[in-house]
């Protein structure tokens, strides 16, 4: 049956994460969005770090989709350059508007890497204190970001 609607079980497992990583992405943004108005840029990616770790965004799929993108480059790559296409345009979006787009392309760039980064090691069992330190690194780095306008 599931052969009917699919191409086989990579384009299940493909269509699978793409629908997942939509679903967290506006989850994702629309709490940042409830910052968008009073909070900063660290403040919106702080209210957004909650729903990317919470077990019902899927997390643990789309982090070890991650894995096969690097696994197998040829076979998964829509796992991996993809999936920045589609984070990318709404962490630019969270930027402040002010900002140059080179600017705003190099810190949605420092935003992707890191959450992804602590996102893989919340997966592979890495210490979650150690995990929340490191987000709390990357929240002081987008103050100093912010303030030296």
């Amino acid at each position: 049956m599931l052969l009917y609607y699919f191409d086989g079980v990579d384009d299940l497992l493909v269509q699978a994460v793409d629908r997942l990583r939509a679903r967290r992405i506006d989850n994702s943004m629309a709490a940042a969005a409830l910052q968008a108005g009073q909070g900063t840029l660290a403040a919106r990616i702080e209210a957004l770090w909650p729903v990317l770790v919470d077990p019902r965004s899927g997390h643990r799929v789309l982090e070890q989709s991650t894995g096969l993108a690097m696994y197998d480059p040829a076979r998964y790559s829509k796992f991996g350059r993809e999936a920045t296409q589609q984070y990318l345009p709404p962490l630019l979006a969270l930027c402040p508007p002010e900002w140059s787009e080179r600017r705003r392309t190099e810190v949605a760039e420092l935003i992707l890497a890191t959450l992804r980064g602590l996102l893989l090691n919340r997966v592979i069992g890495a210490d979650p204190a150690s995990v929340e330190a490191g987000f709390a690194a990357l929240l002081r780095a987008l103050e100093r970001e912010e303030a030296a306008t």
